[in-house]
């Protein structure tokens, strides 16, 4: 039997749907939050506790079976907590709890982890993969293109419709997070594999008369679990040892752009980021790849 579905309450299903109509968060954000609240609403009933009447202590206790049983890392953890403090805020604000108890919990201590990224010339070798005499190949062309092209995330992709695009300009209207709105450019190359999914392969798959850019075989809308996979297949076609990600795509084209000389507010707007704090990680990616090449390059750098 499933503990974890039994544990599932009404007070979460709702949650679930205030992040998802009101928040506007995306599908794979929101089953992230819904199996962390799960596995914690699981821990509180094999404990015989009221998750709407817990203590500090019941929490510190939380902590250590994450860590002392399931062995997660720091990371994990702190995702969790995320999940749990956001639950908590929305059971307060809507006078389910008295209080939110995560709210006085910190997490452990992250350790820095730089993103990970491609190097150019592994990309263009990504790039060359899919086949461009058919439709699937050209939407998976342009996939490719338009994801490092813009930096754009997963969700906000696969929820671009044709209405949004400003082909004169070479901009697209995004809805990121929190319902923002900004504009993204894309450039020559990524304009090419638009142009030919529009006039070909998109009519091939553009069965349901669709508003939306991106569709799968059927027709249908392109989820991010599709993105997903499709990019998983196109990887293992090259001789890339690497996985992938539509975020490592996304890493890499803020990573190039720093190495390019690009300014950090003008990536930090370009990937829709709300603080610089987000965007500085990429500094670090390319403070080592300038000490890479001073001392390859400095004459004096090493005897």
């Amino acid at each position: 039997m499933d503990t974890k579905k039994e544990n599932k309450c009404k007070e979460l299903e709702e949650y679930l749907e205030y992040l998802k109509y009101q928040k506007n968060y995306a599908d794979y954000t929101i089953i992230n939050y819904e199996h962390d609240i799960l596995e914690y609403l699981d821990f509180i009933h094999s404990q015989e506790l009221d998750f709407k009447e817990i203590e500090y202590s019941d929490i510190r206790f939380y902590l250590m079976y994450l860590k002392d049983e399931k062995k997660d890392d720091n990371a994990s953890i702190n995702r969790k907590l995320s999940s749990l403090r956001g639950f908590y805020n929305y059971l307060a604000n809507e006078k389910l709890v008295q209080t939110n108890m995560f709210s006085l919990v910190n997490g452990p201590k992250k350790s820095k982890k730089l993103p990970r990224y491609f190097e150019y010339n592994e990309l263009e070798e990504l790039f060359q993969v899919p086949d461009s005499k058919t439709a699937v190949g050209q939407r998976d062309c342009l996939l490719l293109e338009m994801l490092y092209a813009t930096g754009v995330r997963v969700g906000e992709l696969v929820n671009i419709k044709i209405k949004d695009i400003d082909k004169a300009n070479r901009a697209i209207l995004i809805l990121g997070k929190g319902n923002k709105e900004r504009y993204v450019t894309y450039g020559e190359y990524c304009e090419d594999a638009l142009n030919q999914y529009l006039e070909d392969g998109y009519l091939t798959l553009n069965k349901e008369e669709s508003e939306y850019l991106f569709l799968n075989q059927n027709g249908g809308v392109l989820t991010e679990r599709g993105v997903r996979y499709i990019l998983d297949q196109l990887i293992q076609k090259t001789s890339l040892n690497k996985k992938i990600s539509p975020h490592m795509i996304r890493h890499s084209f803020a990573t190039h752009l720093l190495n390019a000389g690009c300014d950090l507010l003008t990536v930090q707007k370009l990937l829709g980021h709300e603080s610089i704090k987000a965007t500085q990680v990429y500094t670090h990616v390319t403070t080592d790849r300038l000490k890479e090449v001073y001392y390859h390059s400095f004459p004096r750098a090493k005897r």
